[in-house]
């Protein structure tokens, strides 16, 4: 987290929030999430160098630079963002300091996650629904992991063979997603 300053990522006006431990808010009714919220589930991912990670919820592309950061060049990572305005604005942020094997990626439609490119060997999610999505969990490789906060519990979710298995991490709050 520390090579990914957070500052780039804030809007102007609130950089200077920059290095607390607290959501900031990004605008449409989203925030850049608190860095021991993303610590704890990264931790819970357990991202390798060369891994193929969904960032769903990308907001201001902080967790995608920082998942950008843990994959390294022999992996990919897509973030994926409904609100276009964030969309640009984490381009910009991503491209100050370039790391081709980032993007962040307009969401298209009533599509959760990007299906087209799937499978991926996890998934971040960063708003909450209130169920499960299948969607998502499908688009997992065998033995692949998911983060996720559902009705306000974190959820560890790794597919296998005969189907998805969970652990609860604790009670997270988190904007709502949209699922459609």
């Amino acid at each position: 987290m520390r090579a990914c300053p957070r500052t780039r990522f804030l809007p102007l006006e609130l950089r200077s929030e920059a290095g607390e431990d607290a959501p900031v808010p990004i605008g449409h009714e989203q925030t850049n999430s608190q860095p021991s919220t993303v610590a704890a589930m990264l931790r819970l991912l357990d991202v390798r160098p060369g891994h193929r990670v969904l960032d769903v919820g990308s907001g201001s592309g902080w967790t995608s630079a920082v998942l950008g950061e843990l994959v390294g060049p022999a992996g990919r990572v897509i973030g994926v963002e409904r609100v276009p305005e964030l969309v640009d604005r984490s381009r910009r942020a991503l491209a100050e300091a370039p790391r081709p094997w980032v993007e962040v990626r307009q969401a298209q439609g009533d599509v959760l996650g990007m299906p087209e490119l799937a499978p991926f060997d996890r998934i971040l999610v960063s708003a909450a629904p209130t169920a499960l999505p299948q969607a998502l969990v499908d688009q997992l490789i065998e033995g692949g992991v998911m983060v996720i906060p559902v009705t306000g519990e974190m959820l560890r979710v790794t597919r296998g063979p005969d189907g998805a298995q969970t652990t609860r991490h604790g009670p997270y709050s988190f904007v709502p997603l949209v699922e459609g």
